[in-house]
């Protein structure tokens, strides 16, 4: 283990799977004090063996009490937070042919509401850190390139992340004036179990170890939008500021119905 000069005092969500594990992994053998939570406590506990610096909180964020609970055992543990970093979340894609709201809903629990769970339990940590050790807390939230612009199939993912996105970046200005930052993560397409689930071309997509990296570079700088790959997540921020029938019109050429057209117009 490598020991930073400025070890933190830091929460995680969404901590054994894809990035959070990449992340979690980092963050200890950096030497921060880090409180990993996941849904699995078997898959905590084997992340957190042998780091004297880790406290598993396994954890459920859709359910409003154990993350109140959570925050708690985290100031016992650790007297405040100088990063708190949601970054636990799902997708699935919605066929609007077979409208789900359900589905929807499934989405929205983690992705919104269980962040805002985490927020409401990670403000005092912040604040206490603030207050005692003279920190410059910071709130961080993986979000998703998909919050920038409107794609076919996303109406759940999509619109989960752009409302956090939305509510991350309206609360970084009340917050302003208790000198706790607000980061926004927007990553592109990252290699990760859940994208393997993906059954379209992910174009530019990164390794985990490319995401980490741009993630504490940007957590470190306290950038306000950390996005990445910027070659594509540049792209889609451009088609996001687009007039609406050029937007609709390039998302049209997206969509699973033009492509089986075409592909039945070849046969």
């Amino acid at each position: 283990m490598t020991t930073t000069p400025h070890p933190q005092r830091i929460w995680l969500t969404g901590a054994t799977s894809g990035i959070g594990r990449a992340l979690a992994e980092r963050l200890l053998d950096d030497g921060h004090r880090v409180a990993l939570s996941a849904r699995s406590a078997e898959k905590l506990e084997a992340l957190t063996e042998g780091h004297d610096n880790a406290l598993a909180v396994p954890l459920d964020i859709t359910d409003r009490g154990a993350v109140t609970a959570a925050g708690q055992q985290i100031m016992e543990a650790f007297g405040g937070l100088e990063l708190a970093l949601l970054n636990a979340g799902t997708c699935e894609y919605l066929d609007a042919r077979d409208f789900d709201v359900d589905l929807v809903e499934r989405v929205f629990a983690p992705n919104f509401h269980g962040a805002l769970y985490t927020i409401e339990a990670a403000l005092p940590l912040l604040r206490q850190a603030r207050d005692h050790d003279g920190s410059r807390p910071l709130l961080a939230a993986t979000s998703s390139a998909s919050a920038y612009v409107a794609l076919p199939r996303a109406e759940a993912y999509g619109a989960s992340k752009a409302a956090l996105s939305y509510f991350m970046e309206s609360l970084r200005l009340d917050l302003a004036a208790e000198d706790i930052g607000v980061s926004v993560i927007h990553p592109g397409f990252v290699k990760t179990p859940l994208t393997e689930r993906n059954d379209f071309p992910m174009p530019m997509r990164v390794s985990v170890d490319t995401a980490v990296e741009a993630i504490l570079k940007g957590l470190e700088k306290r950038d306000l939008d950390i996005h990445f790959p910027k070659r594509f997540t540049y792209l889609v921020k451009l088609m996001g500021i687009l007039p609406p029938g050029l937007r609709w019109r390039l998302g049209r050429r997206m969509t699973r119905d033009r492509d089986n057209r075409a592909a039945g117009d070849e046969t």
